[in-house]
């Protein structure tokens, strides 16, 4: 794992097939390596996420071996979740993140009422899972059924778009977002909506898968998006054209460098990111202040 603050400029060699995309002009919207118009690109993007919750958390596991596990785990730490926070985790349909925070934030309640002292626990905590797609925040809401959180106030399901959200200024003392960034049209716009809900000294993280800047470890795990990827989603899934979509937004999505200059530009400071796994994805917080 490597910590990085946003001091310096990454280089990457592009493959070929990567150039043509890359060729696109800067206000072209993209779908994978395709040029789309913006109205077409929710529309796309929403039917693919459609075709792939039921298999959503299944499929992470096949195409990380696991690890997204250890990664979320890894997203909710640098958080710090604490009893009484109004937290908003978007593109987080199926509950995996926020399930982490909230369970983060019952273990801290659990100490505390062993200290009789203790009566800061009066605030109730609010979990809002924000996703535009209601086929995911229907696999969420049964998963915490499942759980035996169907009942929970502290977790709240709201439908809603990244770029427009519905919450007041300053209302948030968290914000996180884990692999959903990179499918949206416009980073920038979800960073302001980011910066507008949260409130003074309040945390912005994403997990995002990345680019990798190994040479040989890149040219591996660009075999294994281009060659396996697709091939486990059409196995497991039944649904080889939404993951092949799927690795190709992340070749497309901006350098960790490019896209750690774009949340300083959305007013956050303190911007650093985490490199996990050789930059196979990337932990990127900032601080508003």
């Amino acid at each position: 794992m490597a910590l990085r603050l946003v001091t310096k400029t990454l280089s990457s060699r592009i493959s070929p097939k990567l150039c043509s995309a890359s060729l696109l002009h800067s206000h072209a919207t993209s779908f994978g390596f395709k040029e789309v118009r913006e109205e077409e690109k929710s529309q796309m993007v929403g039917k693919v996420f459609s075709n792939v919750a039921s298999n959503y958390d299944l499929m992470n596991d096949f195409m990380s071996g696991g690890l997204h596990r250890l990664w979320k785990d890894r997203l909710v730490s640098k958080l710090s979740p604490f009893p009484g926070m109004k937290h908003l985790d978007v593109a987080g349909g199926t509950g995996d993140v926020a399930f982490r925070i909230l369970e983060s934030v019952n273990s801290i309640k659990r100490r505390a009422l062993q200290d009789p002292l203790n009566d800061d626990l009066q605030e109730e905590t609010r979990i809002y899972v924000c996703d535009i797609n209601p086929n995911m925040l229907d696999v969420g809401k049964n998963r915490a059924l499942e759980k035996g959180l169907g009942e929970d106030k502290s977790l709240v399901w709201v439908q809603g778009d990244a770029e427009a959200l519905s919450f007041e200024d300053n209302s948030m003392d968290g914000y996180t977002i884990a692999f959903g960034i990179r499918n949206v049209t416009h980073i920038e716009k979800v960073l302001s909506e980011a910066y507008r809900v949260l409130k003074r000294g309040g945390r912005f993280l994403c997990l995002e898968l990345s680019h990798v800047d190994i040479p040989v470890f890149k040219e591996l795990y660009d075999f294994y998006s281009f060659s396996v990827i697709p091939r486990l989603g059409e196995i497991v899934a039944g649904d080889r054209e939404s993951y092949q979509y799927l690795v190709e937004s992340i070749r497309r999505f901006p350098p960790q460098e490019k896209f750690a200059s774009m949340i300083a530009d959305a007013g956050f400071q303190k911007v650093e990111y985490e490199n996990l796994v050789g930059g196979v994805v990337a932990i990127h917080s900032g601080l508003k202040i």
